[in-house]
């Protein structure tokens, strides 16, 4: 079980104050969806989360034990995944791209990867150059690898942007997949109603403070996951 508490995290960029002492949590099998304006820290507060990026001032606890974010940060970086609304893919086709980041025989490897296309659904495209890749298309690439590092938290920046729906449907199926594994989950969107199926709480973050989502964000239909979806269409 995976349970992080980062409290007072604060940033500034000159002498504007991005982030004003934010307590958030993050816990296995939970997704927490993170809405907020353009420019209100949300890419910032991933990156913090991470260990990618350094607060002015932040505090970790694990398993009981609270230390300063500069103490943790190694451990950060190797039990979370910060994905960009445009992951980075290296040249080659996607299985390469699976295969890259792994380590051990050739045979173990390529195991992996097989478990990776399958897991993904991208078997049909295994041998596809990604620079052909659709935007959706190349964000699960992303979400597989990632997955094959078996991280403890994935941290999501905008992940469905200027995806159609069919595309935007098969990223929350992956991420639904992923808490029902244990991972601990943190999505940015502007648009909620596109994660109904898959978050637990959806908080905004606005002026620098973080809080339970406002009216504007809380109008969501019932929740439901993307396959009860399919079932009640189909029934």
């Amino acid at each position: 079980m995976t349970e992080l508490t980062y409290s007072a995290v604060r940033k500034t960029y000159g002498k504007r104050e991005i982030l004003a002492g934010v307590d958030f949590s993050l816990r296995s099998g939970r997704c927490v969806l993170l809405c907020g304006e353009n420019g209100a820290g949300k890419s910032t507060l991933l990156r913090i989360l991470a260990g990618m990026e350094r607060p002015d001032y932040a505090s970790v606890t694990r398993d009981g034990v609270t230390r300063r974010w500069r103490e943790v940060k190694k451990r950060l970086l190797a039990d979370c995944i910060y994905l960009h609304q445009t992951p980075y893919l290296f040249e080659g086709s996607v299985r390469y791209n699976l295969n890259y980041p792994l380590r051990g025989a050739r045979a173990i490897r390529e195991s992996f990867v097989r478990e990776g296309l399958a897991w993904s659904g991208l078997d049909a495209i295994a041998d596809q150059a990604v620079h052909q890749l659709s935007g959706g298309e190349r964000q699960r690439v992303a979400l597989a690898r990632a997955w094959l590092r078996r991280p403890k938290v994935m941290l999501l920046d905008e992940p469905t942007t200027n995806m159609d729906h069919a595309c935007r449907q098969r990223t929350v199926e992956l991420l639904h997949a992923l808490k029902q594994e244990g991972v601990a989950l943190v999505v940015t969107s502007h648009d909620p109603n596109h994660f109904v199926g898959v978050a637990d709480e959806v908080l905004e973050l606005a002026s620098g403070c973080l809080g339970r989502a406002g009216p504007a964000y809380m109008d969501l239909p019932e929740k439901v996951t993307p396959i009860d979806r399919r079932a009640r269409a189909t029934a």
